[in-house]
């Protein structure tokens, strides 16, 4: 399986574009509870404030729309693609930009998975300061891989 993107947001056309990744014991199952559980992800990256799901949901789902405050930012999502324990992706935007993140789930042949996560940027204030909020994406996103597996290594959320 490979990244969807939107029109106008694949890596060659974004502004901004972040890869990272992370192999661990746990299960893709595992991952996808704690994935999908967006009101709790403060727990796990401490880049996400004040998160809300329209509607008071406790996980999301395909068409699902939710706030909350990442770099500082408040930002608008919706999620527009789902596949159970191995596909995520949400669209939104916040202070002029618009973003696509990603979310790929593989399992291993060790009962564990390796999950991927990328995310673009389109935007003026995006494109003057790409190169420091690419560290700071690239920086936070790889603590969220690894709270997330450290979560669904210990239990459900």
């Amino acid at each position: 399986m490979t990244f969807r993107w939107p029109s106008g947001l694949s890596p060659d056309r974004a502004d901004l574009h972040a890869h990272n990744e992370l192999a661990t014991r746990a299960a893709p199952e595992a991952i996808w509870r704690w994935l999908i559980a967006a009101p709790r992800w403060h727990e796990l990256y401490s880049n996400c404030r004040g998160l809300k799901i329209e509607g008071g949901a406790d996980t999301l789902a395909l068409g699902t729309r939710f706030t909350w405050w990442t770099f500082g930012a408040r930002v608008s999502t919706t999620v527009d693609a789902f596949e159970a324990n191995r596909y995520l992706a949400w669209t939104g935007g916040g202070l002029g930009a618009r973003g696509h993140h990603a979310w790929l789930i593989e399992p291993t042949a060790t009962g564990g998975c390796r999950f991927v996560t990328e995310e673009t940027q389109r935007g003026v204030v995006v494109k003057a300061l790409a190169p420091v909020l690419r560290r700071g994406l690239m920086h936070f996103h790889q603590r969220w891989l690894e709270g997330l597996a450290e979560a669904a290594l210990a239990g459900a959320p």
